[in-house]
Formats: C-alpha cells, sequence, structure tokens
C-alpha cells in the first residue's frame, strides 16, 4: 500500500516549473452548471439553452457555410450531410464554442484535470438526409461496458433544432448499460432547441443523427473531448500550425494537447510542448 501510496503521490503532481496547469477561470463554477451535471448524470445528456447570440449564430454561418464542399462519403457521415473537418484549422469563429465555461465547468465535473479535445467538426444536414445509425461516440475505446464516459461531446445549434430538419436523437439514460445492450424499441428524444443552444451528453450514451424531412438544411457544430490519457481522434499536434496555436485562447492550447498530464504525459524532448512555440 504505502508504495501505491507513492507511485499515485508522483503522478498526480504537476512537475512543471513554468507552464503550469491552467486552473479553472470561475464562471466554470456555478449553481447551474451543478444542476446541468446532475441531469447530465442521471439522462446520459444535458440540454442548454440560449448560449449564443443571434449574431454568433451568423457569423458561424457567414464563415462556416463557404467551407463546406463536399457531402458525406457514406452512410454513417451521411450521403446528404456536409461535414468540415479540421476546424480549428480553418477557422476561429467556433473557439468559443470549444472553450465555452458552460461546457468546460461540465467537463470539469466529469474529467481529470487536464482533459484533451478530441475532435470538432461543422456538420450541415441538407433535405432528404436519411436517419443516422445509432452508436456512441467513445465505442473506440474498447473497454467493456458497463464503465464510466472516457468521452463526452457537445452538439451546437446554429440553426433551430426542429422535430422535421434532424435534431439530434438520444436514448435517454442508455449511458448505464451493458455491452450487450443496443438501441431497438427504447424511448428516445429529439434534441429539439431554439438556435445558440447545446446538447452535451457522455461518450457512452447512444444517440444518432435525426433523418430531414423539411426543406432546409441545419446547421450545427460539434467539439468533443476525451480524458487527458487517451489518445484523440484528431491529431491536432499535426493540422495546427505554431501561428494558429499562438492565436488560440490558453485554454484552447491546453485542449488540443499542448499541456502535460502529470506527471509527463504529452512531453517534447522531456519538456512542456508549450515551449515550443517559444523557438
Amino acid at each position: 500500500m504505502k508504495i501505491e501510496g507513492a507511485i499515485k503521490d508522483y503522478t498526480g503532481k504537476d512537475l512543471a516549473r513554468t507552464f503550469k496547469q491552467l486552473q479553472p477561470s470561475p464562471e466554470r463554477k456555478s449553481a447551474l452548471i451543478n444542476q446541468d451535471f446532475t441531469t447530465l448524470m442521471t439522462e446520459g445528456y444535458v440540454i442548454i439553452e440560449n448560449l449564443l447570440t443571434p449574431s454568433q449564430c451568423d457569423q458561424i454561418k457567414r464563415e462556416c457555410i463557404p467551407l463546406l464542399n463536399h457531402t458525406g462519403r457514406n452512410n454513417f457521415e451521411g450521403e446528404k450531410t456536409q461535414r468540415l473537418y479540421n476546424v480549428l484549422g480553418k477557422t476561429r469563429c467556433t473557439d468559443g464554442l470549444a472553450d465555452h465555461p458552460r461546457i468546460l465547468g461540465l467537463m470539469d465535473l466529469l474529467f481529470r484535470p487536464n482533459f484533451l479535445l478530441s475532435q470538432s467538426q461543422v456538420i450541415n444536414i441538407l433535405p432528404g438526409e436519411s436517419k443516422q445509425a445509432f452508436h456512441y461516440d467513445d465505442s473506440f475505446y474498447q473497454i467493456p461496458r458497463p464503465r464510466p464516459a472516457l468521452g463526452a461531446a457537445s452538439i451546437w445549434a446554429i440553426d433551430d433544432f426542429t422535430e422535421e430538419n434532424g435534431a439530434t436523437v438520444v436514448v435517454p439514460k442508455s449511458q448505464e448499460w451493458d455491452g450487450q445492450r443496443s438501441p431497438t424499441t427504447e424511448k428516445t428524444i429529439k434534441a429539439v432547441m431554439p438556435a445558440g443552444s447545446a446538447i452535451f451528453f457522455l461518450g457512452t450514451t447512444w444517440h444518432g443523427g435525426g433523418e430531414n424531412l423539411s426543406t432546409s438544411s441545419r446547421l450545427a457544430v460539434t467539439h468533443q473531448y476525451c480524458e487527458a490519457f487517451l489518445r484523440q481522434q484528431e491529431n491536432y499536434l499535426l493540422e495546427l500550425d505554431k501561428d494558429i496555436l499562438r492565436s488560440l485562447s490558453p485554454e484552447l492550447r491546453s485542449l488540443v494537447g499542448y499541456s502535460i498530464y502529470p506527471p509527463f504525459m504529452g512531453m517534447v524532448d522531456g519538456k512542456h510542448p508549450l515551449r515550443l512555440l517559444d523557438e
């Protein structure tokens, strides 16, 4: 027990001298966030309305829609769904969604410090798109269920999410299921919410994109997160050059991997990765 205690004490220490672990801002602690977290852990998801203003949504549309130049390559991506990858390398307009204090406040309660951004996408579901297959986002971490979530995701409604236009479909309480169970006739909910809102769900919660029966497209932004000791879906270290990294907030730099999970996971040549930005 003494040896295990010593190892735990060592691995839990922030050994960096210059680039210390970022401390959460006061905005990331509130009664509202605690209430959202209770709903999240009970239902597997929580919907938070009106986090963005109409002008912020309009700006995201202006910047992102011209970048959407191809549709999905298979049924899962959606053959009538436009997806933008490497979002942080192409626009700054969604940065404030990735490091939004209401979202990171939930992450502070869910995961260990220095959790990571796993991937980012802009998703535009076009009219006529069919329903996406149900899935859970951290399934590629092949650890048997039931288990705690190893990932989590936010989906931001840039257009209104309605019953008809492809609102995300979620299976409540499915985060508790074992590995033998998958959605069949279980009760589902559609994440109907006004533009500027977000749904946040656990990586173990079953969900899928809804079918678009309307005559309009449905634009969304998703940012997914994972524990600091796990591999990210998106390789930000190759995607983002130093000039882009310097333009990011300290929180986003940490989220994409310019951070250390104690005592030294994420090092570069035995040093903190932020030292690379000084070279």
